[in-house]
């Protein structure tokens, strides 16, 4: 299993729009999202190209400590069961 942490999404996404769009850059537009597409999109064309058989995922919530995964879990709801 690969995990691909992309670190410069803003600076990325900038290059991306020029000059214009930087103003949009965390208002109207997730650069993180953006380029998360951007890369999945790429990475399925190398993955065809090379015969494998992927599934990949864009995820929320996770973050990197030095070399341990965080993953935060959202609680959609919770129940305490005593007998």
């Amino acid at each position: 299993m690969l995990v691909i942490e992309i670190i410069n999404t803003r600076e990325v996404l900038r290059k991306r729009i020029g000059p214009l769009g930087d103003r949009l850059i965390g208002r109207v537009l997730d650069h993180e999202a953006e380029v998360e597409k951007a890369v999945i999109q790429e990475l399925e064309t190398a993955f065809k190209s090379f015969g494998i058989e992927a599934r990949i995922l864009s995820v929320e919530g996770m973050e990197l400590m030095g070399s341990r995964l965080e993953v935060s879990l959202k609680l959609r709801e919770q129940r305490q069961v005593i007998p």
